[in-house]
């Protein structure tokens, strides 16, 4: 089980397949609750197309270490880099769904795009709080109710909005045949300061300053937020375009994994 540890001396486990076979490295990043093994349905499709498939259990997640420090989006950024670094990697299409998104954002801001290739968000809106020019966060979401919204999970999981939720036992139940541990959430009160870090985030002047290409995706039936996210974070940057996953909630890629194993690996090949 490969694992390596932080600079603030914290163990992170990951996979890493296909590293012999001479591709280029897609880094999966992994939602809020969500183990490495949440990208199981993506991986098969990765390896065939020749890509190196390194997935990350970032900590408080999998079999990584849960730390009563760094619980927020910096060092989530920092954790990244530092998996990127100590796997040697360049040239990089990092792949980050929902807070794995966040990560990717938050490695953008504290490092720009040295060793990536692209960027691929799913589902995640640069912006969760919901105002004055921006309608496409958290349905509900505000700043007045911001401290504490997510205390209550029916804010989360009864939205009235989106596809119905997949049985968690279903899902698990796939992945396990994909070839991971299972993918039950793992949510601890001990990580709602990072829930609330990253809630309090607004990516749009990061996203305006990459300089590699990205690939914003969107579930079109996300129980969290309008699909139009996608075009209105596009359209920050001339190096993004949007996609919009028919059918999919906000698990995109476990709810229509071929159509996300199509976009990843055709946006994948479209790199230089």
């Amino acid at each position: 089980m490969p694992r390596f540890a932080t600079t603030d001396d914290v163990n992170l486990h990951y996979y890493d397949e296909g590293r012999d076979e001479g591709g280029r490295a897609v880094v999966l990043i992994s939602g809020y609750g969500a183990s490495a093994d949440d990208w199981a349905l993506q991986w098969v499709a990765l390896r065939e197309a020749g890509y190196r498939v390194v997935s990350l259990d970032r900590r408080w997640a999998g079999s990584s270490d849960r730390p009563p420090y760094g619980l927020r989006m910096s060092r989530g950024g920092k954790d990244v880099r530092e998996l990127i670094t100590h796997l040697g990697l360049e040239d990089v299409l990092v792949v980050g769904q929902s807070m794995g998104a966040s990560h990717v954002w938050a490695y953008a801001s504290l490092f720009g795009c040295d060793r990536l290739a692209g960027i691929v968000t799913i589902d995640q809106s640069p912006r969760m709080v919901n105002g004055a020019g921006w309608g496409y966060g958290f349905y509900g979401l505000t700043a007045e109710n911001l401290g504490t919204f997510f205390l209550d999970p029916a804010n989360v999981l009864a939205t009235g909005h989106g596809r119905p939720w997949q049985d968690p036992a279903e899902v698990d139940a796939k992945i396990r045949a994909a070839g991971g541990r299972g993918a039950l959430p793992d949510i601890t009160p001990d990580t709602y300061p990072l829930m609330f870090d990253h809630a309090c985030q607004d990516w749009r002047d990061v996203v305006a300053r990459i300089t590699v290409p990205a690939l914003i995706v969107a579930g079109e039936q996300s129980q969290f937020w309008p699909p139009e996210h996608a075009r209105a974070t596009a359209d920050l940057s001339p190096w993004a375009r949007a996609a919009v996953v028919p059918g999919a909630g906000h698990a995109a890629q476990l709810d229509e994994p071929a159509a996300v194993n199509k976009l990843l690996t055709q946006f994948a090949g479209s790199l230089p």
